[in-house]
């Protein structure tokens, strides 16, 4: 669907999530990540860009295991610490997978996934055409519930600081793999909180497209 169409259906409210076929899977429990080797930082950093295009074939278990263990899983069992800051340890930002079978939430301390919705919510993550078809789209969620503790005024910034830091850490790890990544703002949040059944104390941060290059044949 091109940009044009999700607007115009976004102004009519109809921008809609599609029907997927039924599946009993309610649960996913993902592989155990690589937590040695890898891409120096700094030639990942050097490396990391954003892209446009993805190829549409789906990520293999492993590497979607490590893209959302990058984003936020469990780093040091011991206190529960993650991959990312949170102020306070509010741990506030859900994150969101967004698959073509449905719609699933990562659960760290676990590391498996929670499906949400049975729909294929990714046409709904951003206006831009890409995101109907790349096999990845993340979606960060702030939970206000979670940060009690922090003073009302300052919730929403430390929620996109958090973020910010979440979706940092997929784009390095895709830099240091070979995927492609980018980060996104701009997406019909109503439309997307709506398709995601968020509550009312759930604020949509950002939203990130991950998937394998798109390579070009040559004839």
């Amino acid at each position: 669907m091109n940009t044009l169409t999700k607007l115009a259906l976004g102004l009519m409210g109809q921008l809609k999530p599609q029907a997927v076929a039924e599946t009993e899977t309610e649960a996913i429990v993902l592989p155990a990540p690589r937590l040695a080797g890898g891409m120096a930082l700094m030639e990942a950093l050097q490396r990391r860009a954003s892209s446009r295009e993805f190829d549409e074939t789906a990520l293999d278990p492993a590497t979607l295991s490590e893209v959302l263990w990058a984003a936020g899983g469990v780093n040091r069992p011991d206190v529960g610490g993650r991959t990312a800051p949170s102020a306070m340890n509010s741990q506030e930002v859900e994150l969101h997978v967004a698959l073509p079978s449905g719609l699933f939430r990562y659960e760290p301390l676990t590391h498996s996934l929670q499906l949400t919705v049975a729909s294929d919510v990714r046409r709904v993550t951003g206006y831009q055409d890409f995101v109907d078809t790349a096999p990845l789209d993340l979606i960060y969620v702030a939970n206000h519930a979670q940060m009690k503790l922090v003073p009302a005024a300052q919730r929403e910034r430390y929620a996109y600081a958090a973020a910010g830091a979440m979706s940092q850490n997929v784009s390095l790890y895709c830099a240091a793999n070979a995927l492609a990544t980018v980060i996104r703002a701009w997406f019909d949040a109503p439309a997307l909180a709506q398709a995601m059944g968020l509550e009312s104390d759930q604020q949509l941060l950002l939203c990130q497209t991950v998937g394998r290059i798109k390579t070009v044949a040559v004839h």
